[in-house]
């Protein structure tokens, strides 16, 4: 299976109204429950109207489409990293997965998944 990594910084966030969000950057995920409005976004583009906010993130995602009837990737994934007490922040879309860790541990999970037998772009 094959990685590729973003070159983004990503923040995680809460905002209070969807106008805060600058709906014409390239990278960004919502998410609206009723508890709350959340967004995952390239740090440059982190609206100023948060009421909470972490930066520091970085991600990949598993290339191509990813049929529904395809069960356990992203499970993979995730235990693989936990197993070497990388934590996830974890988004999907309707065609892929995509895997955030915190910057500071971004190298080193690279190597653990290349280490079991992920390509990563």
């Amino acid at each position: 299976m094959e990685l590729k990594t973003i070159k983004y910084n990503l923040s995680v966030c809460k905002v209070t109204d969807i106008s805060d969000i600058d709906l014409t950057s390239d990278f960004y995920f919502v998410g609206k429950t009723d508890e709350e409005l959340s967004l995952v976004c390239k740090t440059e583009d982190t609206p100023h109207n948060t009421t909470e906010r972490e930066d520091g993130w970085r991600g990949f995602r598993i290339q191509g489409v990813l049929d529904f009837s395809l069960i356990g990737i992203l499970s993979k994934l995730s235990g693989i990293l936990a197993e070497h007490n990388i934590g996830i922040f974890a988004v999907s879309t309707y065609n892929t997965d995509y895997i955030l860790v915190k910057e500071e541990n971004f190298e080193r999970s690279l190597e653990v998944l290349i280490n079991e037998g992920y390509k990563v772009i």
